[in-house]
């Protein structure tokens, strides 16, 4: 789980199990040392006639002054070890011990660092889950809550569709719901995941039409996602050929899409228009596609940082960059969907605007 040196090293710590320096082996020393003193002494006063409560006081001494420094040597990293375990059960998950012995002690270092280390991803990733829940619970309220204020300001008539369209959104904000089980079983990363075949015209036009209607009521939810109002941004879907069909999660998928027309729609000019591309990739059943918008584009020098937690680009224009106040989760859970798929996702070349584009392997990948 953990990603910090300790955890990375084999059986024994670094130095392969072999420990030429163990707390045995000093021990042993001090006890040797301790009895050619004596002896040494004792030798001495037998040749020069010292009385033995004088080589006996310097035998003492000199051995208490070799055992201070060997138990000197014990302690103060038990000392160091003590003071790290105390931040962590305080909840400071940052303090490593020095792992610069050679025995037992820096197995135990190494031991605690990798305790420290699993506990701080455990951490990360729980605060993680939250903001993603939150994120994510966020689209089919704003969703549900347009049919129902259009239903109630007269603009749509409460007719079977308009009412499957706000039943579709409850069932789904219900599935999003329920994944809250699977997300709290997070194994390094790992979701399990539903495929299956799909077809990718009427699945991501039921995308698109969800994005449409979300986008307008997002301007009125109490939510860290922003504030804006784009119903001037055009959506577009290109799919190629039409009777195309992938192998994948599609609840994931909606994840990657959603949040990425989300994030076209924030950049776009006025009246802009994002496109959402769908092409046969190379392998059975795997999955291409693009999301692309006329918005002012992202500078190459900051194409790594895209997908990074929290980031929300520079402060920009009105439909600028940054400029929604958003949390900035939405392309860093679209890349943790696709790489749940063992797919691909990145920033592409394109001539004007920004090219997203996702890579999903079909049916070789195995399966979760």
């Amino acid at each position: 789980m953990s990603g910090g040196p300790a955890a990375r090293r084999g059986p024994g710590g670094p130095w392969g199990g072999v420990r030429p320096f163990s707390i045995k082996t000093k021990l042993g020393v001090l006890v040797v040392i301790a009895v050619l003193i004596t002896t040494g002494l004792m030798m001495i006063a037998m040749r020069t006639a010292t009385e033995l409560r004088f080589i006996t006081v310097f035998s003492m001494i000199a051995t208490l002054l070799i055992t201070q420094f060997v138990a000197h040597s014990l302690t103060a990293p038990l000392d160091d070890m003590n003071a790290v375990a105390h931040a962590i059960s305080h909840g400071d998950y940052t303090r490593r011990v020095r792992e610069n012995r050679r025995d037992e002690l820096g197995d135990l270092a190494q031991t605690i660092n990798r305790m420290a280390d699993d506990l701080e991803a455990q951490e990360r990733q729980r605060k993680e889950l939250v903001a993603n829940v939150s994120h994510e619970l966020r689209t089919p309220i704003a969703g549900l809550r347009a049919v129902l204020e259009n239903i109630v300001d007269g603009v749509s008539p409460a007719d079977p569709e308009t009412m499957r369209t706000a039943l579709k959104q409850t069932e789904r904000l219900g599935r999003l719901v329920e994944t809250l089980l699977d997300l709290s079983r997070l194994d390094n990363g790992v979701v399990p995941l539903k495929r299956r075949r799909f077809e990718v015209w009427p699945y991501l036009s039921g995308v698109l039409k969800e994005a449409n209607m979300a986008v307008p009521a997002r301007a009125g939810i109490a939510s860290g996602s922003g504030s804006h109002t784009r119903t001037d941004v055009h959506l577009h879907l290109d799919v190629s050929p039409p009777e195309l069909t992938a192998h994948a999660d599609p609840e994931r998928i909606h994840q990657v899409v959603a949040n990425l027309i989300d994030n076209a729609v924030k950049h776009s000019p006025p009246h802009g228009r994002v496109t959402v591309k769908a092409r046969r990739g190379p392998l059975p059943e795997s999955l291409e596609m693009e999301v692309l918008d006329e918005g002012p584009g992202i500078p190459r020098s900051e194409w790594h940082r895209v997908f990074e937690r929290f980031n929300r680009g520079g402060a920009g224009a009105s439909n600028g960059p940054g400029s929604d106040g958003g949390t900035g989760l939405g392309l860093a859970i679209a890349r943790w969907a696709v790489d749940l798929h063992g797919g691909g996702i990145g920033v592409a070349e394109s001539e004007r605007g920004c090219r997203i584009r996702v890579t999903l392997p079909g049916e070789t990948t195995d399966q979760s």
